[in-house]
């Protein structure tokens, strides 16, 4: 499979974005990956990219973004924090994707088994870790308000909906693209247990 041109990526709706990555991680799960000659892709993206989509997911070593969504190289930004969390730096960075490199949409992908969530809900405090995960707060909040106790997956869940929220709230380039329909902002879980994302 060839590489990402500035023309496909111009034809790429941010609907038809979606649908590219749940057709990658189809493909991750039957077993029916692409065939990629990763050196030519290297040759080939080092005149430039266009990447069609941006995915925001944890460092967890057990969530292989590209892998995940059958990717290649040039294919998608791919930021990655502990607990999929957004902060400025990550926000320039999907301000690039998007506004400057062309990219049509942002899927925030949350995981299960998150050793950040499941650290924030027990309340660790550890140097930078703690002001780390007190990004994670809201969606603890949300969903002890919600359902009286408090369940990790379910936080998961709520920490991509907080990490949208976010997006959408600190970046008016963003808000500004969504609203005009040149991207879309979408969130997701990847389980680590057989490798599948389910969308929200």
């Amino acid at each position: 499979m060839s590489i990402i041109t500035k023309e496909i990526q111009n034809s790429i709706s941010p609907e038809r974005a979606i649908e590219m990555l749940k057709e990658g991680n189809q493909r991750f799960l039957n077993k029916n990956e692409i065939n990629r000659d990763l050196h030519t892709q290297v040759k080939e993206t080092s005149k430039g990219q266009n990447p069609y989509a941006v995915v925001l997911s944890c460092i967890d070593s057990r969530v292989p973004v590209e892998l995940a969504f059958d990717q290649g190289i040039g294919d998608i930004f791919s930021a990655r924090v502990a607990g999929n969390i957004v902060n400025e730096d990550v926000l320039g960075s999907m301000e690039y994707a998007c506004g400057v490199a062309g990219s049509k949409a942002i899927l925030v992908l949350g995981h299960t088994k998150c050793g950040a969530v499941t650290s924030a809900c027990q309340g660790v405090e550890l140097g930078n870790i703690t002001a780390l995960l007190s990004k994670v707060k809201p969606a603890i909040s949300e969903v002890e308000n919600r359902m009286g106790t408090i369940e990790v997956e379910e936080v998961t869940k709520s920490n991509v909906h907080q990490s949208i929220k976010e997006i959408r709230e600190k970046s008016t380039i963003l808000a500004d693209l969504e609203n005009e329909g040149k991207i879309t902002i979408v969130g997701a879980v990847y389980h680590v247990e057989d490798g599948s994302v389910t969308f929200l």
